[in-house]
């Protein structure tokens, strides 16, 4: 079986399913309430991405109710949108880069209610340790 390649539909379902059995993702996210946009930017200098991609994610205390490769950018108006290049993401799902971190200094953008997410840093932090449990394949 091939692995998932970062970012596409098989990926996101790979997360999606990743954070629904995810005791301690459960534990850590029971008080969210919202639903995301993550935004994949081309890096300037690299053509493996042309395009921005757009992952969606409805995320609902301590479940993923779904999630999915964007066609349509305009079909939803999550709560969140959080974007940043490729390079900076593939840093993220790989734990090289906290996402909070990424924020305070930059490197990641967030539109939303920033308190909503400080107060639910271990949310964050689970989710991202449910990417690095995806074998995944990244782009060139």
């Amino acid at each position: 079986m091939s692995k998932p390649v970062f970012p596409s539909q098989e990926w996101v379902k790979a997360l999606e399913a990743e954070l629904n059995r995810s005791a301690a993702y459960t534990e850590a996210g029971k008080n969210w309430e919202g639903d995301f946009y993550f935004v994949i930017e081309p890096d300037k200098d690299t053509a493996a991405l042309p395009e921005p991609v757009y992952l969606y994610m409805d995320l609902w205390h301590g479940a993923c109710r779904d999630a999915y490769l964007v066609t349509d950018k305009d079909a939803q108006k999550p709560a969140f949108v959080m974007s940043a290049t490729y390079s900076k993401w593939k840093r993220v799902v790989t734990k090289q880069l906290d996402p909070i971190q990424g924020l305070m200094t930059g490197q990641l953008k967030l539109k939303g209610n920033m308190v909503m997410v400080m107060k639910n840093v271990k949310a964050a932090q689970e989710m991202v340790n449910a990417c690095t449990r995806i074998d995944a394949e990244f782009l060139s």
